[in-house]
């Protein structure tokens, strides 16, 4: 096995965008490819089919790479809960909140599992390719690093580092960090690139000529230009590609404090007349056609402070005014009448009022639901099939609703293992599940548009996992296009 490690000048250089791209061109090429990041804090994490929890980022890669997303493929996976501390999610299985200073003092036993886990896949891949986190040279982390370099010198492979020019500086981001790297690192370069320019390319014409001056032994690979269009999800859950997309009808997604599983807004945007907009004041909720409470890694502190903004009376008059509201997973738990956390185990402890829109409570425990499923939503005219998955710590129970007018009704079913079971609720234009991607169904959006009564909608005419697949491959053709690859090839030979 031989490992290439992609590693950025900053956070958000385009890390993970790159080991996507990358993944999917040398899967082309006939190469038996992997991702791989040892390390990773995101609240937007992915279920794997035999229930554990890795980061959105590497199953994203695993699936461009042509492979089925494992907990190998990133085996520490932070989980940011508030005030310092998170979940350590290890090999897949949830663990304890751990604050930082404490998680530090594990490093080299954690880096054991790291080695361990990079052992896993000599055997398994003709290349692994690794992702780092952050600056490989951040120097006060450099002794506690297990992403960036440790591992890539460990495997004695090589890495390729990227730089932001949109963040401007881009000379002295790439020429610093690598004079900043140990020797024994420096001598594994295989190559940098330019990524996100924007504009007319020939003005960069020069760009190699400065580079060498300063780096003669680093190879150019070339400048990427950014495409908006190409841009597939991020780890970032507050990063900008959650941000307002589209035009037409407002549906508005709020943004938590702990936002977790910020993609499954994503799918809308293939549709057209339908505009998500991310918000967190009382005064982007005026026009609001739908309101959609996403996950959370914290329930109820986010819960709090949708009481505390003011969001949770808008809400509420906005459901009076004839709105749907959605819940999903923390957004679901949020819509009932209770959340109880006795001992704090899914964040802050104690008890809190919901928003009341659906009869039920819910009490937090120390087990973790992780799993995938097969989601089953039916109409009159039309029953869709997909693949979803739950992530979640509370227990949701109904509460006697024999006075709920109108009473609630399930709101879709579950393949779980053969079993075929009822998922989350529904009354009165309120939905709720526990399912992360339940607007990978197209019907699912499709019916939620009629609940809303929006007009000039247009469904989108591809399915997600299709759009998925072409994005990967358009992304593969922009880094053929404008990147010297060479130094890749020559290596794998």
């Amino acid at each position: 096995m031989k490992a290439i490690s992609v590693l950025g000048t900053s956070s958000n250089a385009g890390k993970s965008w790159m080991v996507t791209a990358l993944g999917a061109w040398l899967r082309r090429q006939g190469v038996r490819v992997a991702p791989f990041k040892a390390q990773n804090m995101s609240n937007n994490s992915y279920v794997t089919l035999e229930g554990g929890e890795i980061g959105r980022a590497q199953a994203v890669q695993a699936i461009a790479c042509g492979m089925r997303p494992i907990a190998e493929m990133n085996p520490i996976l932070l989980k940011p809960s508030g005030k310092g501390t998170s979940q350590l999610v290890l090999l897949g299985r949830a663990g304890e909140h751990i604050a930082a200073v404490d998680y530090y003092q594990h490093i080299e036993s954690l880096w054991l599992t790291v080695a361990e886990t990079l052992e896993f896949w000599r055997d398994r891949c003709d290349l692994l390719l690794l992702e780092g986190a952050g600056s490989p040279v951040e120097l006060n982390l450099m002794q506690r690093d297990l992403v960036n370099l440790r591992p890539i010198v460990h495997l004695q492979g090589r890495w390729l580092l990227v730089g932001d020019i949109e963040k401007g500086g881009v000379f002295a981001q790439i020429i610093g960090t690598y004079h900043l790297m140990p020797a024994i690192a420096q001598n594994l370069g295989l190559g940098f690139v330019v990524n996100k320019f924007r504009g007319d390319l020939r003005l960069f014409n020069d760009a190699e000529f400065h580079f060498h001056k300063h780096m003669p032994n680093l190879p150019y690979l070339g400048v990427l230009p950014y495409e908006n269009d190409l841009q597939p999800e991020s780890e970032d859950s507050l990063c900008i590609e959650a941000e307002s997309k589209g035009s037409g009808a407002k549906i508005a997604w709020i943004r938590f404090p702990h936002l977790s599983n910020s993609q499954d807004s994503q799918p809308w945007q293939l549709d057209l007349g339908i505009a998500t907009c991310w918000i967190d004041q009382v005064r982007d909720l005026i026009d609001a056609q739908v309101i959609i409470l996403p996950g959370s890694k914290n329930t109820l502190s986010d819960l709090q402070w949708l009481w505390s903004t003011g969001l949770a009376s808008a809400i509420l008059e906005a459901h009076q005014q004839g709105v749907p509201i959605v819940g999903i997973c923390g957004g679901y738990q949020m819509l009932g009448q209770v959340l109880r956390d006795r001992q704090g185990v899914a964040g802050n402890a104690g008890e809190i009022r919901g928003l009341g829109l659906l009869p039920m409570r819910t009490e937090f425990m120390e087990v973790k639901q992780v799993r995938q499923v097969t989601a089953i939503y039916q109409t009159e005219q039309h029953t869709d099939r997909w693949n979803a998955y739950e992530i979640h710590m509370g227990i949701t129970e109904p509460i006697n609703n024999l006075d709920q007018s109108p009473p609630m009704q399930p709101f879709l079913q579950v393949d779980d293992a053969g079993t075929r079971r009822d998922e989350g609720w529904q009354s009165d234009r309120v939905w709720g599940t526990y399912l992360h991607g339940i607007f990978e169904s197209p019907q699912v959006r499709q019916s939620l548009v009629q609940l809303a009564k929006i007009a000039n909608y247009q469904p989108a005419k591809i399915l997600w996992q299709a759009h998925q697949q072409q994005l990967y491959n358009s992304m593969a053709d922009l880094i053929e296009t404008h990147l010297d690859l060479s130094a890749v090839c020559r290596y794998l030979a």
